[in-house]
């Protein structure tokens, strides 16, 4: 007999994908222990996971699964043979409506004039706090994507309206907005997209004066500090409506201490994502379950309830860190929409993660 971990381990298959098909009816375990709960499976068991683990892979859907692991050892291949070949003829299908449809938008988008893609003639010059502009990019600058297949998502967004600004940064998983007031700026609205070497170089210099200036000319960007400067190009590529991606509705708000609650996550329960949702690698999850209004609790494995949610480990430490506060608020809305990593002294400078789901 092999526990389920063995199984999960050998397979490539994960302990919660296990309990998933075990509850489906797909792959049931040869014995179950009554007192504990615990799954073990036969030694024949352990090629049917990994079959699965390919149908799985394959997108294909449980009840076909089902049947072919039914038929798999022999007993009807004619009938497996059948199902493999249909299921692959509905991807060719659905592959060739996606590139339809994709090609429908992608000249739409060509056809379709945004305000966002014009490139400032004018110069843009606003004077803005060294320490204010150094900390709205340490809250900001994790969230940085690094796609070469996205490159606006390679950079901070500086969006200059009224008199203040937003940097933005997000590579999809991950959202972080921070707003800092400026002066000397009454023009129309300006949005550029700072590479990340770039923001990297405009943090160096922040620590040098009170006040520096930022210069905002055609895709240039110049921050003076004194006699130092750092310059360059900005991206040539629009960034996302992010005003739309941080209209979450509010939900349950929980103040954490954010030093025992760092620590209690390094320390406390995790879980393997195996990285099955498009576009996602492997990570470490912590489930969270907010119990109070100063409690967030670390769920074991098998302790789920709906209301749980499963966020990448690294990026939530990364979020409390950018933070910057001993006290954080954590809002969590619906299991599967984004938590907000919020200052309590600051609605203006917030982060949102997105969640994992545990099943597929």
């Amino acid at each position: 007999m092999r526990s389920i971990g063995e199984v999960a381990r050998d397979s490539g298959l994960g302990v919660s994908a296990l309990r998933f098909y075990d509850r489906a009816g797909v792959l049931v375990p040869a014995w179950v222990d009554p007192a504990s709960g615990y799954r073990w499976y036969g030694d024949g068991q352990l090629e049917e996971a990994r079959l699965l683990t390919r149908l799985r892979g394959a997108g294909m859907p449980v009840a076909d699964i089902r049947l072919v692991l039914a038929g798999w050892s022999g007993a009807d291949p004619d009938l497996v043979r059948r199902l493999l070949t249909a299921h692959l003829r509905r991807l060719e299908a659905g592959l060739s409506r996606a590139r339809a449809e994709f090609s429908t938008l992608l000249a739409l988008l060509d056809t379709r004039e945004n305000p966002m893609t014009s490139v400032p003639t004018a110069a843009v010059r606003l004077s803005v706090s060294a320490t204010g502009l150094a900390a709205a990019l340490d809250a900001v600058r994790f969230a940085a994507g690094t796609d070469p297949e996205l490159p606006m998502l390679r950079g901070v967004l500086f969006d200059v309206e009224g008199d203040g600004l937003r940097l933005v940064a997000t590579d999809r998983y991950r959202l972080a907005v921070a707003r800092i007031a400026v002066t000397g700026h009454s023009g129309a609205r300006t949005q550029v997209i700072v590479p990340s070497p770039l923001a990297d170089a405009v943090r160096a210099l922040t620590g040098s004066k009170e006040t520096v200036r930022l210069t905002v000319e055609g895709d240039g960007l110049t921050l003076e500090a004194g006699d130092r400067q750092a310059a360059g190009r900005c991206l040539g590529h629009e960034f996302p409506d992010y005003r739309r991606l941080v209209q979450v509705p509010s939900g349950r708000r929980v103040l954490v201490e954010v030093p025992a609650f760092r620590e209690a996550l390094r320390s406390g329960p995790v879980r393997a994502s195996e990285g099955t949702e498009p576009g996602t690698e492997p990570c470490v999850l912590s489930v969270l379950r907010a119990v109070d209004e100063d409690t967030v609790a670390l769920c074991e494995e098998g302790d789920d309830e709906p209301d749980d949610v499963a966020l990448n480990r690294a990026f939530l430490l990364d979020a409390l860190s950018a933070g910057a506060r001993d006290r954080l608020i954590l809002e969590f809305g619906a299991p599967t929409a984004p938590v907000a990593v919020r200052r309590p002294d600051e609605e203006d400078a917030f982060s949102l993660l997105m969640p994992v789901r545990l099943d597929t």
